[in-house]
């Protein structure tokens, strides 16, 4: 009963940080899954359920802060459609292939990804037009299907949403607004999310009770951390992302060495 206690509460946070930043939540989640529990007394969760479970809470907390982005008018929907369907047959195909690959080598690919989207956000940039709707963003539709195929086959491998790598590649290489970065993020990420949450649950790395006990307190605080997240400023939202891959990054370089 405590282990589902300390899921719903992972859940509850990760959630509120997916609305807040714009993320489903992987990134986090991942860390948090493989750490946590041992040094709580529980059971260690292996790495191929937490890439499920994280699969799983990245769907639906994803959907759920999508929708309050999208009625302020933060979810570019051309760019959404552009980047998610050349994500989605990419990752699906890398989740079907995950299941063949050791737990060390996605280890190597997740923190390589860290490290080059901490790497990203860390880079300066102007803050000028963070404030725009989408109907004010144009961006360049084959480099961001090239991206989208690229990225989506090392997202499923190694069982994330992906946002923590496309979010710094829409600020920095296709030059989007902050806000609106968040906003399609959430969108793009349904696409990679339903197609490795597929691969994923048809190759039996999705715990059915674990998933439950997060997703009880991932769906509801998702929309709160929207909310929050469209009365925070850009620059804070920035460096806390930043923040938070850099931390993980770090980490999980000094586990696999």
């Amino acid at each position: 009963m405590l282990f589902y206690l300390f899921l719903f509460s992972v859940g509850s946070f990760v959630g509120f940080l997916s609305g807040l930043l714009g993320i489903g939540g992987g990134i986090i989640m991942f860390p948090l899954l493989l750490y946590m529990p041992p040094l709580l007394g529980f059971e260690s969760i292996n790495v191929k359920s937490i890439t499920g479970l994280t699969m799983m809470q990245g769907f639906f907390a994803s959907f759920s802060a999508m929708f309050y982005y999208n009625e302020n008018r933060l979810v570019n929907k051309p760019l959404v459609l552009t980047l998610g369907a050349s994500l989605f047959a990419s990752s699906l195909a890398g989740a079907l292939i995950s299941k063949l690959v050791p737990d060390k080598p996605i280890l190597f690919i997740f923190a390589m990804l860290a490290l080059i989207a901490a790497a990203m956000m860390l880079m300066p940039r102007s803050y000028d037009r963070d404030e725009l709707t989408e109907d004010k963003v144009v961006f360049n539709k084959p480099a961001a299907i090239f991206i989208g195929i690229f990225i989506g086959f090392l997202i499923g491998l190694v069982g994330q949403g992906g946002a923590f790598i496309t979010i710094p590649i829409l600020l920095y290489v296709l030059k989007i607004p902050l806000r609106v970065a968040l906003g399609s993020t959430l969108a793009i990420g349904l696409f990679s999310a339903t197609a490795g949450l597929i691969g994923k649950a048809a190759t039996g790395q999705v715990p059915f009770y674990m998933s439950i006990a997060l997703l009880a307190g991932a769906i509801p605080t998702a929309r709160l951390g929207g909310i929050v997240g469209k009365k925070t400023k850009t620059m804070f939202l920035r460096w806390i992302l930043a923040l938070i891959i850099s931390a993980t990054a770090i980490k999980v370089w000094l586990d696999i060495f």
